[in-house]
């Protein structure tokens, strides 16, 4: 899939669940706020109780832009946990190395966060990471590798250009973005995450 085609189709599907998954789709979006295609203006029809737990989830599950089979796994380990399973759920994700690479305004979205991480440019606490679903802890530091700082993607981070864009940095993450570093000072308090999701919804969706 090209750049292009891919930016297409996040910005139906953003306008298909009704949130901006990428800066171009936020453009877009506030323009025509309404689904794609033909009845995309007309109000949608009552939905089922599975309908709406299930939109919820797709809308979980494209934000964090991760598998289906990824996000079940992080319910059944948030079902395992203290706690509220959806409060758990969301520290799960939230704490992904690529994730993190996002709210540290180090990329710029999701996908580019990834591509980062699998390229080999994002160390944590000093060794290469190239998995993206990695779990960052408490008190461990992300930062570009020195040789990909000369990179023009980075050199742009560095700037702060994708920070216009991106919701406001965490309270749980500490960033020095002219470093390309960011550390991860505390867990997540899920109701300070940066997402738009009724979580209770999705943990219903799994559990019925």
């Amino acid at each position: 899939m090209t750049n292009v085609q891919r930016s297409r189709r996040q910005v139906r599907l953003s306008r298909a669940l009704g949130i901006a998954l990428t800066p171009k789709a936020q453009r877009i979006f506030e323009k025509r706020p309404y689904a794609p295609g033909e009845h995309g203006r007309t109000r949608r029809r009552t939905e089922s109780d599975y309908a709406v737990r299930l939109r919820e989830k797709q809308r979980l599950r494209a934000q964090y832009g991760v598998s289906e089979k990824q996000l079940r796994r992080s319910y059944e380990q948030a079902t395992r946990t203290a706690g509220q399973t959806g409060n758990a759920m969301l520290q799960d994700l939230e704490v992904r190395l690529d994730n993190l690479v996002l709210r540290a305004g180090i990329a710029r979205t999701t996908a580019q966060a990834r591509q980062f991480v699998v390229h080999r440019h994002i160390l944590v606490d000093g060794n290469i990471v190239d998995r993206p679903s990695y779990r960052v802890k408490p008190g461990q530091t992300i930062q570009v590798k020195a040789k990909s700082q000369t990179m023009v993607p980075f050199q742009i981070a560095a700037e702060g250009v994708h920070r216009d864009v991106l919701p406001q940095v965490p309270g749980y993450l500490d960033v020095n973005l002219a470093s390309l570093k960011a550390t991860l000072t505390r867990k997540p308090e899920a109701e300070e995450i940066p997402v738009q999701v009724n979580i209770q919804y999705v943990v219903e969706f799994y559990a019925r």
